[in-house]
């Protein structure tokens, strides 16, 4: 089954509304990451062309204790980079709360995309309300039925745990040292 085109997004933020965006970014670095508590985490991932660090902060829709994983929601696969440049090196390391993990990503099939979005959509209406009408999409019309369909046009990232959780040193420097 083919996903639909997604909906135009917006133009990239700039002046203060990229530096909103950016907050929660900010905040993680800071070792605040868990005033999110367990419902976003911070993704660090590599760029595709220029092989730089990326750094994005992503709710999470699932989480699962054993194995330990998390599953998250790309709206627009096509054009969020966070998305395409999993694709392209799905080892990352996330960051929840003040932990790091070591994590790869492993992309939901298509008929597996409407359940989780149903489970969503059961455990967290308004934020999965949020979500679809964020897409364009009015799915609380159908129900259950709705969210199934509406999840079928939602791309989900597991991102499973590699090695066991290690916490931060207090020493690292938040980024390496030029050459």
């Amino acid at each position: 089954m083919t996903r639909p085109s997604p909906p135009p997004r917006a133009s990239p933020s700039t002046g203060w509304r990229r530096r909103l965006a950016a907050l929660p970014i900010l905040l993680y670095r800071a070792g605040l990451g868990p005033l999110f508590g367990r419902r976003t985490l911070l993704l660090i991932h590599t760029g595709r062309v220029p092989g730089l660090s990326r750094q994005d902060v992503i709710g999470v829709v699932e989480q699962d204790a054993a194995p330990r994983s998390w599953t998250v929601a790309s709206g627009s696969p096509a054009s969020a980079h966070w998305y395409r440049n999993l694709r392209h090196t799905p080892q990352v390391t996330i960051q929840t709360g003040r932990r790091y993990h070591a994590v790869t990503a492993h992309f939901v099939p298509p008929e597996e995309c409407g359940l989780i979005m149903e489970r969503y959509a059961r455990t967290r209406p308004r934020a999965a309300r949020a979500l679809c009408s964020s897409l364009g999409l009015a799915p609380e019309a159908d129900g259950d039925r709705g969210y199934r369909g509406a999840g079928e046009r939602i791309a989900f990232v597991r991102l499973e745990e590699s090695r066991p959780s290690f916490p931060r040193p207090a020493s690292a420097p938040d980024r390496e040292p030029p050459a």
